[in-house]
């Protein structure tokens, strides 16, 4: 992920020269775009095999922040990787969509600590509501709202979905009328608890149904993976994972520190998921996590969502993907394997959210059978919400 701190300090100046104006209006796309960029490419080309199978695809995704850019869902964008009409085009039924609420400056994937916030002056310049420049949970919220918002104006074809008995009715939907897309709402990091579990109810009662536990700094619950203690669970962690376990959260441990993850398998048998990541067998970075700790998520009925950029995959094109995905099932079994995008998290694609054809033509060239395929790309993804979402 590529730090805000260039783009964002330029528009403190710029803003002095040219006027609230560029502040407000001009500059957040312009971050939006240069941080959420697209190589350029030509137009893939997909076999006639690959095409037909993929229409036949239910693909779901684990994580895109699409939440924390100024674009609105329904409509379709020329930037980012993601939006309503650009997630139909790529044949995906479910995307989890996720709430950034804080990121330090000159963000890397070794060490940061919790001093700087690069989220309040995006959020000031992209005219977020007053409440949320001095509150992480009230961006969660903000959000949230944004999310159902969005489901109010799409005319029936997006539905933000809460339990197993919506999702199993978004997907009813979906096989009558197949431009309906279900979301789900994450938050990347805890940190919105702002240290109050008082703020766990307040957050399903928001919609949220998946909980990251830590970002790139170490927050109140413990040890980020990018953190400066390495630490696990604290006090409050530990109570936090117990009552969000209780409440009916999926627990999300991409970006916690390994300690954060043995202590919460220590602590729980529910299922785990690891939204957007690598493996480090494969690709030797800080940001991927050890090959153990993901063998023992999968083998208690956790997902592992590799993502599509090259910090995690060390080869961020579809191939390179596709050989992530194929190892990854190899290695822990296909039924934990699902995708991970990160689309929208400031990072470099090869692909976006359209297109996500090529990857189904790049796993078929890998060698990967057609059900292997179909499990992958989202019936692993929607079977594991069937079993964990809170029942209605």
């Amino acid at each position: 992920m590529r730090t805000f701190f260039k783009w964002l300090g330029m528009a403190i100046l710029v803003t002095a020269l040219t006027g609230a104006g560029f502040f407000f209006f001009i500059l957040p796309p312009r971050v939006d775009d240069a941080l959420n960029a697209v190589t350029p490419h030509d137009p893939y080309e997909i076999s006639a095999e690959a095409q037909a199978l993929h229409d036949t695809l239910r693909v779901a995704d684990l994580h895109s922040d699409l939440l924390l850019w100024s674009r609105d869902p329904v409509r379709r964008y020329g930037r980012g990787h993601t939006d309503l009409p650009r997630l139909r085009d790529g044949g995906v039924v479910l995307q989890v969509f996720t709430s950034v609420t804080k990121t330090p400056s000159n963000m890397n994937y070794e060490t940061n600590d919790a001093t700087s916030d690069d989220i309040t002056l995006l959020a000031i310049a992209q005219r977020w509501p007053v409440d949320t420049w001095g509150s992480l949970y009230n961006r969660a919220r903000f959000h949230a709202r944004r999310l159902h918002r969005a489901a109010e104006r799409s005319g029936g074809e997006f539905v933000v979905v809460e339990s197993r008995a919506d999702l199993a009715n978004a997907l009813a939907a979906h096989a009558e009328n197949g431009n309906m897309v279900a979301g789900i709402l994450g938050t990347e990091g805890a940190h919105p608890l702002e240290g109050d579990l008082a703020n766990i109810p307040r957050l399903y009662a928001e919609g949220y149904r998946v909980v990251g536990l830590q970002h790139f700094f170490d927050n109140e619950l413990g040890g980020s993976l990018h953190g400066l203690s390495n630490a696990g669970l604290t006090e409050f962690g530990r109570a936090a994972v117990r009552d969000l376990i209780d409440q009916g959260f999926i627990i999300d441990v991409a970006h916690s520190s390994e300690a954060v993850v043995r202590e919460v398998l220590d602590m729980t048998d529910a299922p785990l998921i690891v939204s957007h990541t690598g493996v480090r067998s494969l690709c030797e970075t800080p940001r991927n996590i050890d090959d153990a700790l993901f063998a023992e998520i999968a083998a208690r009925g956790g997902l592992i969502g590799i993502g599509f950029w090259a910090d995690v995959t060390c080869d961020d094109s579809p191939a390179g993907v596709a050989r992530v995905i194929a190892y990854a099932a190899e290695q822990f079994g296909v039924e934990a394997i699902a995708l991970g995008s990160d689309y929208d998290g400031s990072i470099t694609a090869s692909f976006d959210a359209s297109e996500l054809a090529v990857l189904t033509d790049a796993l078929l060239d890998a060698g990967m059978y057609e059900a292997d395929i179909r499990a992958v790309m989202g019936e692993n993804q929607i079977r594991f919400f069937l079993e964990n979402l809170p029942a209605d």
